[in-house]
């Protein structure tokens, strides 16, 4: 909630800004909290996988359309309610990006359900696709001092089981390889993404950007000039950066930023 809101703040006056969480409750703290210091109004947050979301941002061209809500229909309603009464294990899929939340000025208010839930194809996203992205991959948090702390009253033997367990450790890398993917997937040409953890690991950080690398030759790194002046260090890959409390006096932090060609 408070990256999205600092970038909110810093998106001014032109533009939009669009929210992805597979979790609901979390996608809520960020709408009160764009809410309480009123910076939602080019704001849209949709409760939806990051693998596979495929959501543009709004073509200003589409023209009004009727009102958006966004409520289920009347008619999904009573389908629902029919198939739940007739224990039908076919309800509707509840796996469309569901959307909770739109400011006054999101490019949203008076277009049809259809266009603001329309999917992109690959060429299309190209062209009209969103100009910066900013994947914030769940991690095992490890770079975090604080999150590690609580260790210290949960007991290591938890830390064992949360952070260095080898299967949650497998699935986690598939998810984040799988985020960056999705997330330039959906990055405009000549756009630009980041990428960046709370985790110290070579696993969840080198290793998933030198595999997305060498799956996407449009994909190209680059380096963050502004970082010349930071507290970090080089990470294990040219142009990617890395913060830790040696270094930076701060919890770990891997960034990495890419631009497709």
């Amino acid at each position: 909630g408070a990256k999205l809101c600092m970038l909110a703040d810093m998106l001014g006056s032109s533009g939009s800004l669009t929210g992805v969480d597979v979790a609901k409750h979390r996608l809520a703290a960020c709408r009160t909290m764009l809410q309480k210091y009123s910076l939602g109004d080019r704001s849209r947050l949709f409760v939806a996988d990051g693998t596979s979301f495929s959501i543009l941002p709004v073509n200003s061209n589409l023209g009004s359309m009727e009102e958006w809500t966004s409520k289920r229909s009347w008619k999904d309603r009573q389908k629902s309610k029919k198939a739940k009464a007739a224990g039908s294990p076919h309800l509707p899929s509840t796996s469309e990006p569901e959307l909770i939340y739109y400011g006054k000025d999101s490019g949203l208010v008076g277009l049809q359900k259809r266009y603001v839930l329309h999917p992109s194809t690959d060429a299309a996203a190209c062209t009209s696709g969103y100009d910066k992205v900013l994947v914030d991959a769940e991690c095992t948090h490890d770079g975090s001092i604080k999150h590690i702390q609580k260790f210290e009253f949960w007991g290591w033997k938890t830390l064992d089981r949360r952070v260095l367990n080898v299967e949650r450790t497998g699935n986690l890398l598939h998810l984040q390889l799988g985020l960056l993917t999705n997330g330039f997937k959906l990055l405009k040409t000549g756009g630009s993404l980041v990428y960046s953890t709370c985790s110290l690991t070579v696993a969840q950080n080198e290793n998933v950007v030198q595999q997305f690398l060498s799956k996407h030759p449009s994909a190209e790194l680059l380096k963050i000039n502004p970082a010349d002046s930071w507290p970090c260090r080089s990470g294990g890959i040219q142009k990617t950066l890395r913060f830790d409390p040696a270094t930076s006096q701060t919890s770990g932090l891997f960034v990495a930023k890419f631009v497709k060609l």
